[in-house]
């Protein structure tokens, strides 16, 4: 810690007396311990301050918005894949070349749904690229909050032992009948306390409000870590084995004059599908509710911060 933000907590009562039976002057030892006493731990509540700024804009830089439209558009189009259309080919179909058209119709409709689940992939890269980009930054953000709000709580603990030790040696100096300069140290040691407890106070809200906000923003990167996951991994494992059924599926319907297709591979990879997209929508949702938790936390630590900046 340096100098500057050393505080009355570091100095002990019996020092902290021995320098006020010094004459009072600007720059004398009883003002600098004044002062310390309303500033603890200013330089920390300042890095707070403008880590809680870092993690703001940070979140600014963060955008799931266009991976969620892709997959709303997903969730969407795949119902209009109709398999009902191939499941009647009988004779009169074959004759009338009903059975053809049907595959075409099949085979146009997964077209436009596989060009869908191309754009989700394009915003999905884009969205691993960026998070790539902002990730080191964000880390190191968190590292220093957890390391200021911690730095806090020492000093908490530091002036509440002085606070404690200060208060038993005041009983003590009060009982001994001290003359009027005496009774005077004994009173601004008396206010010193008071000065201190606020501050005290002040600091404790500022280290709660911090922990906070450093609980919500690693709940919130759980969140994104998991749903990136999902969205590089199982939804395009998923979108694979989609493409390759549905793509076999159309091309024997649109060639093939056969009264039976199997349909249940398609229809099953259809429906894993429909599912993988259903808990990444599900996923988003939680993210941003997650996200204006990690927000309204930064805010009320500003409010904190704020209120224990030196006036």
């Amino acid at each position: 810690m340096a100098d500057e933000d050393r505080t009355a907590s570091l100095m002990t009562p019996a020092k902290l007396a021995q320098a006020q039976a010094q004459p009072k002057a600007a720059g004398t030892p009883a003002a600098w311990l004044d002062q310390m006493a309303s500033d603890a731990g200013h330089l920390h509540v300042s890095r707070l301050r403008e880590l809680a700024e870092q993690m703001q804009a940070q979140a600014g830089q963060r955008d799931f918005s266009p991976v969620s439209a892709e997959l709303g558009r997903l969730a969407e189009a795949l119902p209009r894949l109709d398999f009902s259309l191939l499941q009647a080919r009988g004779w009169w179909a074959r004759t009338t070349g009903k059975s053809r058209s049907a595959g075409a119709e099949f085979a146009g409709q997964f077209e436009q749904i596989d060009e869908v689940a191309k754009g989700l992939a394009q915003q999905t890269q884009a969205l691993q690229k960026k998070q790539q980009e902002q990730g080191t930054a964000g880390e190191l953000t968190l590292v220093e909050i957890d390391v200021e709000f911690h730095a806090i709580d020492k000093i908490i603990d530091q002036g509440a032992r002085w606070l404690q030790d200060m208060r038993n040696q005041l009983k003590t100096r009060q009982a001994g009948t001290p003359d009027a300069q005496s009774q005077q140290a004994i009173q601004d040691d008396t206010a010193r306390c008071e000065i201190l407890v606020e501050r005290l106070k002040a600091l404790r809200a500022v280290s709660a409000a911090a922990m906070q906000a450093h609980e919500q923003a690693l709940a919130a990167a759980g969140r994104r870590s998991a749903l990136l996951q999902l969205l590089q991994q199982a939804l395009p494992a998923n979108v694979k084995a989609w493409r390759a059924r549905q793509s076999a599926l159309a091309g024997t319907a649109a060639e093939s004059s056969s009264s039976s297709l199997k349909l249940d591979e398609p229809m099953e990879a259809h429906r894993e599908l429909q599912l993988s997209v259903k808990q990444a929508i599900a996923d988003c949702g939680q993210l941003q509710g997650q996200e204006r938790a990690l927000a309204e936390s930064l805010a009320a630590l500003r409010t904190q911060v704020e209120a224990a900046r030196p006036r």
